[in-house]
């Protein structure tokens, strides 16, 4: 992978560009902004298989014969050029009688067009040759070696496509100075195989700004990785081989492939080998810590989002009023909207009069002129869902719920709620640190030392239709029931045969697949939380006018 600085320039040296990065910005000048400005990368089975595929020439390494210019071998040259404006790792250069050929190796195998190769291919290999002539080689033409077919294509560095080659160069420059990034595609098949479709996001916000009539399905309903959790003091976690391994008492309880992990999450107090947090780390997959009660303590995580860009339009929105009134209202109007959905659902004696107060609510909180108004509006909206709960448990399990309360709740509903609660918090914490967020940040919960306010935001819409949705599983179908449940003079709290079982109907609902009401396809929640909170981001970028909170019907 080509290296290079930060952004803009250094100490008056403007910023070299990967090579790279140049073939992307022939193939997609948003696909380049978003990786190489904003730092968003997401791997995908090409472009695993293309690392692969580099492994033997990307280890620096060199044949020569006496006089090093007649003929020479080298692979994983690194290069750049200030003239030239770029920086390369050549993956392998053949030299003879004074003159080098760059070969740049390409997965998969020769297209069948005029040129043998396509423009980024051929431009990305011209900018190497480029950059070696700058550095005093004789070099007029290169090669690109496609693994699939395990054939050569010779590209000539004729005028057209040095002149070509140098103007992508100057504009990919301009875009990245400017910081705008561009429009996405429209109804493009590139977005197809594109590793980060999901970051991106071409279609949805093409419909958003009504520049396309259709969404396509264009990555996974839901993940291959899945969460692995350790609830309970004593658990010993380690790595063996390539699995994760969770013991207590010298027996394996959990062993699962690296590969496989989405998220760890330890409950109460256990050991964790460095090994494993290091490789953990290494893969990008987070470690949520959280007290034997539930309570989120915090996350470990490698290199997080490097897109600065966000997170200033994050603090620049936060300390706007208008804009933060703007954006929390949507998150109100989102939770209100499916409290009554959940309501109308599970609640057989509920009447007319009741829901169309939550409408009548939803319509008030739209019309909101300042955050204390907001505030007022959404307690009513809370009291009157919660005013409802009753009707929504079934009555021969014995479980009563008498509004809500917490810290330590006094009744089994509310500590699953608590608990619950805790989960999705977690999760969106998480979703929000991948996509370049601060998750303490928010627009609707106010800055409060320790609180993840942003995450407490994005979670508004989301309480009804996920935790509170766990919630009414496990009780209505007896999945708890009272003896999971120790009972103090303070309060209520869960035994942990009881927790695993929350614990896994929250992971049947984060996996359940539901249909998008805007964009139409169908995809798990957990990856409903990733689209809306990249949705909040094009919000923040000037991309869409609003945010759409996720309202299911």
């Amino acid at each position: 992978m080509d290296k290079s600085g930060t952004a803009g320039e250094r100490d008056g040296v403007p910023r070299l560009i990967p090579v790279r990065m140049l073939n992307e910005f022939a193939y997609c000048p948003r696909l380049c902004f978003i990786e190489w400005v904003q730092g968003d990368f997401v791997d995908s089975a090409d472009t695993v298989e293309g690392r692969y595929r580099h492994r033997r020439v990307d280890k620096e390494k060199g044949q020569a014969s006496e006089d090093a210019f007649e003929s020479f071998h080298s692979s994983s040259v690194y290069l750049s050029g200030v003239e030239t404006g770029v920086i390369a790792r050549i993956d392998l250069l053949e030299g003879r009688d004074g003159k080098v050929v760059p070969v740049d190796y390409k997965r998969g195998r020769i297209p069948d067009v005029p040129d043998g190769a396509y423009e980024p291919e051929r431009v990305q290999v011209c900018a190497q040759g480029l950059l070696l002539r700058e550095n005093g080689y004789t070099c007029n033409e290169g090669v690109l070696y496609f693994t699939g077919s395990k054939k050569r294509v010779v590209v000539s560095f004729d005028e057209e496509l040095v002149a070509r080659t140098r103007e992508l160069i100057a504009e990919l420059r301009v875009m990245a100075e400017k910081g705008n990034v561009p429009p996405p595609l429209v109804d493009s098949p590139k977005c197809y195989r594109c590793s980060l479709v999901g970051v991106c996001l071409p279609d949805e916000v093409n419909t958003l700004r009504s520049e396309v009539a259709r969404v396509r399905n264009l990555y996974p309903g839901r993940d291959d990785f899945y969460p692995v959790y350790a609830v309970g003091h004593g658990f010993s976690i380690r790595s063996k081989g390539e699995r994760i391994q969770i013991s207590r008492d010298e027996e394996v309880v959990q062993s699962v492939p690296f590969r496989e992990v989405s998220q760890l999450s330890v409950y109460g107090n256990s050991y964790l080998s460095l090994h494993t947090m290091k490789k953990l780390m290494g893969l990008g997959v987070p470690v949520c810590f959280f007290s034997y009660g539930g309570w989120f303590q915090g996350v470990s995580i490698g290199n997080v989002s490097k897109n600065v860009e966000l997170r200033i339009r994050q603090y620049q929105t936060a300390f706007d009023p208008m804009q933060s009134l703007e954006l929390a209202k949507q998150f109100v109007s989102g939770k209100i909207r499916n409290c009554r959905t959940l309501v109308r659902r599970n609640d057989d004696e509920v009447g007319r009069k009741v829901l169309g107060r939550f409408s009548r609510l939803v319509k008030r909180v739209e019309a909101a002129d300042t955050v204390e108004v907001l505030l007022g509006l959404e307690g009513a909206a809370a009291q009157l869902y919660f005013s409802r709960f009753n009707s929504m448990l079934k009555e021969d399990h014995g479980f009563l719920f008498d509004g809500r309360n917490r810290r330590p709740p006094k009744d089994p509903v509310n500590a699953v709620l608590s608990y619950i609660y805790g989960v999705l918090v977690k999760e969106l914490f998480v979703t929000l640190l991948a996509v370049g967020f601060d998750p303490y940040l928010g627009f609707f919960h106010r800055p409060r030392y320790g609180r993840p306010a942003l995450a407490l935001d994005l979670m508004e819409e989301f309480r009804p239709i996920i935790a509170d949705s766990v919630m009414l599983r496990l009780f209505n179908s007896g999945q708890v029931k009272v003896d999971d449940f120790i009972y103090t003079g303070l309060g209520v709290s869960i035994k942990p045969k009881a927790k695993k079982k929350l614990l896994s109907v929250y992971e049947r609902r984060m996996s359940m697949k539901v249909r998008h009401p805007v964009f139409g396809y169908s995809v798990s929640y957990r990856r409903i939380l990733e689209v809306q909170a990249r949705l909040l981001s094009r919000v923040l970028s000037g991309e869409i006018e609003s945010y759409p909170a996720f309202v299911t019907r």
